[in-house]
């Protein structure tokens, strides 16, 4: 009823191309409009004035001779102040983007090697950006925003980018753990060295004590038994101490089988080499 009246009614968001006898006219604004027919007037066609997007993916090389594909994304939306340009200018508005695109992507992707494309994806879509608006505004349409989404290299190089990155891993990681095995080495060398530091130590501080004991028991004994000399009091103790060493060793049952020779003479023997041993001693640390 309402185009027999000759009224038209135009969405919001979009704009109508009015053409009287095939001739551009007016463009008609989101809202009821009266067009009549009667008199040549019509609706040539409708044209929105959203923001759309266009994803592309255009292939090409780096200066390293890598190919790649180079996914963008196009937003862009007709003006409604150059609707007539929109309409009436372009037949294949998104085909016109996409060479513009190509075009300046295969212009500027060539002069860069492979790590400076991921590294300057934002120099890529600002190149695109600058030539598209540019060409693409004497057609009445705005370039919104222009966006580098994805960057893909062939699967070959791909492997062969993680398998260089992997070997520089391990690389890394291979001399961290030598570093670790070395200082666990020294740390444990430095902890053998103290511990026997410490053992040696407590040897000479129970070879002194077993002496001061010696020393002690013969003085005390001199002055309890008179007539006795201090050789006396020494093949004493050591006898002494030699029937205890025999005793512990054939008490303890985990003890291996020992043969020593056993007599008065053997007994001698002994006492004259421990007695020989901490006269030599005393030798050495009085000079």
């Amino acid at each position: 009823m309402g185009q027999v009246l000759g009224c038209v009614q135009v969405k919001q968001s979009t704009v109508a191309v009015k053409e009287c006898f095939g001739k551009y006219d007016d463009v008609l604004q989101p809202g009821c409009h009266f067009v009549p027919w009667c008199l040549g007037c019509g609706v040539a066609g409708v044209l929105s004035t959203r923001v759309m997007q266009l994803s592309l993916r255009c292939e090409t090389k780096t200066k390293d001779n890598v190919f790649v594909n180079v996914v963008a994304s196009i937003q862009y939306r007709a003006l409604a102040e150059k609707a007539s340009d929109a309409y009436y200018k372009l037949t294949n508005t998104k085909a016109q983007i996409q060479s513009y695109v190509f075009d300046v992507i295969r212009a500027t992707v060539p002069k860069m090697e492979l790590d400076a494309v991921f590294e300057q994806k934002n120099t890529i879509a600002k190149a695109v950006d600058e030539e598209l608006g540019k060409a693409m505004s004497a057609y009445g349409y705005e370039i919104v925003q222009t966006l580098i989404v994805d960057i893909v290299p062939d699967e070959h190089v791909k492997k062969a980018m993680n398998e260089i990155n992997a070997a520089a891993r391990l690389r890394v990681a291979t001399n961290d753990k030598a570093e670790a095995e070395k200082i666990m080495q020294i740390k444990r060398a430095e902890g053998d060295a103290e511990s026997k530091y410490l053992a040696g130590l407590g040897v000479s501080r129970q070879r002194q004590a077993i002496v001061d004991g010696l020393r002690d028991s013969v003085l005390a004994f001199s002055g309890n038994v008179p007539g006795t000399s201090s050789k006396d009091i020494m093949d004493m103790v050591l006898m002494t101490q030699y029937f205890d060493t025999m005793k512990e060793i054939g008490a303890s049952s985990k003890s291996n089988a020992v043969f020593i020779p056993h007599g008065p003479g053997a007994v001698s023997d002994v006492a004259s080499q421990v007695r020989n041993g901490l006269l030599q001693g005393n030798a050495t640390t009085e000079s």
